[in-house]
């Protein structure tokens, strides 16, 4: 297999945590270079990847791409765009970090420069690959629950406490807050699960002394399907909810606890072919069943399938070499974020947003006081 040169732009929680990791853990890929100026971070990844080249800056990958195969944008939200535009156009095909946008337009916009130019544009929505979510899946596969009806997903931490950083500016320019940060995770969840938007209603709040960018969000979506959703996304939650409580027409499925695949990469556990990864114990097990609550001994338990990372970058290699299809495309991130601005507008406005589907995208038509 021909090896595929990687150069990876930034190195903070996601380019060290998750990028940096999963690539140099799929077969076929390797970290040739990565963009930060920061010694202390060039220490970093000197120490774990020995061989890695450093950049001051993306212009110097622009300027020798033939020497490179794939791009990955790890920087700030608000470098996601003339990032990817930039790599794009220097004829490299691009993974960014979610969200791809602050916009559907402009994620769009990246789509449709890539098709001009027949590149790779992906999409990193890992969470796609959560052992809840890919068991979840396997269950509606099997039609374990019936005809779907309510699905509710909570991404909830407590941290009373500010950290700093953009992730919690207030700027709109740094595309801030956890609605497009945790909550583009549950909205593609929702989609790529029970298809597109019909509605969206939003209530959005700045709950920590001196926060500046949403820190508690719940979302509803009606689906076309007629599935409806409720995502809740917090850092003040102080007793956490169920991952999942999916209910259907003859059973429901809860699910307690976090994938435990940061976790891991954050303490510097590395998948490795034959190894367990993604794994979790039975007490942490959802439950199927109808009639009585998982808590009081109602249900089965799920044997939870196991999480699956490098599935994502294995899908990339695919598909830079032909061989498969791009795992999560530009478009489908538009379609997320359809969903993420109808939702702030209806947290700012107190509407209900209406979306039409119009082939493969939603646009937000209408308006209804809440």
């Amino acid at each position: 297999m021909t090896t595929l040169r990687v150069g990876l732009v930034g190195y903070g929680l996601a380019g060290s945590v998750f990028h940096a990791p999963l690539i140099t853990a799929t077969e076929g890929l390797v970290l040739d270079t990565v963009v930060t100026r920061d010694e202390e971070r060039r220490t970093q990844a000197r120490a774990a990847y020995p061989d890695v080249r450093f950049a001051d800056s993306p212009e110097e990958l622009w300027r020798r791409a033939d020497e490179l195969d794939l791009i990955v944008i790890a920087s700030p939200n608000k470098t996601h765009v003339p990032l990817a535009r930039a790599a794009l156009e220097a004829g490299l095909p691009v993974v960014v970090d979610k969200p791809v946008a602050g916009t559907a337009a402009e994620a769009r916009e990246l789509a449709a420069l890539a098709e001009e130019r027949g590149l790779l544009l992906s999409v990193f929505q890992n969470r796609r690959w959560d052992n809840d979510f890919l068991t979840l899946r396997a269950l509606l596969a099997d039609g374990a629950l019936g005809e779907v009806q309510r699905f509710e997903s909570r991404y909830e931490r407590w941290r009373p406490q500010l950290k700093g950083g953009w992730r919690e500016s207030g700027d709109p320019q740094e595309i801030g807050g956890l609605l497009y940060d945790l909550g583009s995770h549950v909205v593609d969840q929702a989609l790529t699960l029970f298809g597109p938007a019909a509605q969206v209603y939003a209530e959005s709040d700045l709950r920590r002394p001196g926060a500046a960018a949403d820190d508690d969000t719940f979302v509803a979506i009606t689906h076309v399907s007629g599935v409806r959703s409720h995502l809740y996304v917090s850092a003040t939650t102080a007793q956490l909810g169920p991952r999942f409580r999916v209910l259907g027409s003859s059973a429901g499925f809860v699910k307690y606890g976090l994938d435990p695949q940061e976790a891991a990469l954050r303490e510097g556990v590395r998948p490795a072919p034959g190894e367990p990864w993604g794994e979790e114990g039975e007490e942490l097990w959802g439950r199927l069943g109808a009639g009585e609550s998982p808590l009081t001994g109602g249900g089965t338990p799920v044997r939870t399938l196991p999480g699956d990372y490098p599935a994502y970058y294995a899908a990339v290699s695919e598909a830079l070499r032909g061989t498969g299809d791009n795992p999560v495309t530009a478009l489908q991130a538009a379609e997320t974020l359809d969903v993420l601005e109808a939702a702030r507008r209806s947290a700012r406005e107190g509407i209900t947003v209406t979306l039409r589907p119009t082939g493969a995208s939603a646009h937000a038509t209408e308006e209804q006081p809440v």
